[in-house]
């Protein structure tokens, strides 16, 4: 059986009860696991606070940041002071500049192109090629898909069939992520991948965007994080007391 992830909700976190249906409609609706969008400087009381919502919805919370920099200094001092908070990094590429920094950079994750950059900033060849050499995946949100309406999203289509194209092209792994701010734009694991098939992602590998690509990256970054790593490859798997003789 499957377990869905649904990487990228972004309630207000002022109001929890906001939070809390989000989740408990996340979960209803099939997913295991959900990532939600947290300020850089969160305190540990508001981060446990949502661990127990999700807990008490037997779903599991990936903490993620996102990153809008505005130039690539900008972005690299984001990386280092942010990297081990988060679980999922995420990189909001308004920027070629920042796009193609992001790509190459392995402490990202996930690479987003807000629709307002479209169609001067997308996800093209440049940046796959960075990404296909790295760890970055090409996220993409399908609330915008599900909120705009006419002559936009005719375009945002269009620009997405061809980031997907992109992507396949040179194997860089998509993930579909809701992006949603409230309930009205949460579906169904099954729905955001038949919306995935819009813009040529066959319904294979929209459920693969939706499941096993978030939870590989989830799992490497929770074994990064942990204690015990090393190295790639490398890791502690048992640990004795010892003491000098002299």
């Amino acid at each position: 059986m499957r377990k869905f992830a649904d990487l990228h909700l972004k309630p207000s976190l002022e109001d929890f009860e906001q939070v809390k249906n989000m989740i408990n409609k996340s979960a209803e609706l099939g997913f295991q696991m959900v990532g939600l969008s947290l300020p850089p400087k969160i305190g540990v009381d508001e981060v446990n606070q949502v661990r127990k919502i999700c807990h008490d919805a037997d779903v599991e919370l990936v903490s993620r940041v996102d990153l809008a920099p505005k130039g690539r200094h900008e972005l690299l001092n984001g990386l280092r002071k942010l990297r081990r908070r988060f679980e999922i990094v995420n990189v909001l590429c308004a920027s070629k500049v920042v796009a193609r920094q992001a790509a190459k950079d392995r402490r990202v994750d996930l690479l987003s192109f807000p629709v307002a950059t479209y169609p001067k900033v997308f996800f093209d060849r440049a940046e796959a090629e960075l990404a296909s050499n790295a760890l970055a995946c090409l996220e993409i949100d399908m609330q915008p898909l599900l909120s705009l309406r006419g002559f936009a999203r005719i375009r945002l289509l269009s620009v997405l069939r061809r980031e997907v194209a992109t992507a396949k092209s040179l194997k860089v792994p998509i993930v579909l992520s809701s992006g949603a701010t409230d309930m009205r734009f949460l579906r169904k694991p099954q729905d955001l991948a038949s919306l995935g098939m819009l813009f040529g992602l066959d319904l294979p590998l929209a459920l693969d965007a939706l499941s096993d690509t978030p939870l590989r990256i989830v799992e490497r970054n929770r074994q990064k994080l942990s204690p015990d790593y090393v190295a790639s490859g490398v890791r502690v798997v048992g640990r004795r007391d010892c003491c000098l003789i002299g």
